[in-house]
């Protein structure tokens, strides 16, 4: 806790004094423009790798960055209700999916079951990720564990790219070009982002600017 106060201290100090006007905009609403649903893994700091500011993002992080189908129900639904929200009040004009190396929530996919018991609400959210379990090892019958959660991790953000247009609203805005969908695939060591090219099925790598393929 002692980090903490001492980051708020620098942050009140210098980060809010630099950008003082912006925060002094953004008291009075939020306009941001894309909706970023990702993993809740500490090392995935979605402002500081798109180098978006405060009110630029939407955000919705959770457990393997899945999203549900899309359903009416009375049950608390925050992932749901954070996608409704954003959609139908906010009106982004993207949302983007993004998935990361390492992520524990994938490799769950592939342990004993047995090993998730001590986690029963991890266990029963992780089964939204079921039809990608079955398509790698369709894909990747033989293949061993690194190469099978590697895959997972890719899979994944395309199945919950599919997954939002379950949602109506959704659905609508996207096929009156309205609103984008993205997939991004984040790789922790190198610091590498690939966009899912919905075209060509693949992962291609962000370059910089002058030296895209």
């Amino acid at each position: 806790m002692e980090k903490l106060l001492e980051g708020m201290v620098q942050f009140q100090s210098k980060d809010f004094e630099e950008h003082r006007e912006l925060f002094t905009k953004l008291s009075k609403h939020q306009k941001p423009h894309t909706l970023f649903i990702g993993c809740s893994d500490s090392r995935v700091v979605p402002n500081l790798i798109t180098g978006a500011l405060p009110g630029e993002l939407f955000m919705v992080r959770n457990i393997a960055n899945l999203v549900p189908p899309y359903r009416e129900t009375q049950e608390y639904v925050a992932t749901t209700s954070a996608i409704e929200y954003a959609v139908q009040v906010l009106e982004v004009e993207d949302i983007v999916i993004c998935g990361h190396s390492n992520c524990g929530g994938c490799a769950a996919l592939f342990e004993d079951e047995k090993k998730l018991n001590q986690t029963p609400n991890v266990k029963k959210w992780l089964e939204l990720a079921t039809g990608v379990k079955k398509k790698v090892e369709a894909t990747l019958p033989q293949g061993d564990l690194i190469s099978r959660i590697w895959l997972a991790e890719q899979v994944n953000i395309v199945e919950q790219m599919k997954h939002l247009l379950t949602y109506p609203f959704i659905l609508k805005k996207y096929q009156e070009e309205k609103l984008k969908i993205s997939g991004l695939y984040y790789i922790i060591e190198t610091g590498e982002i690939y966009a899912y090219n919905q075209k060509t099925g693949f992962f291609n790598k962000i370059l910089a600017q002058g030296n895209q393929p």
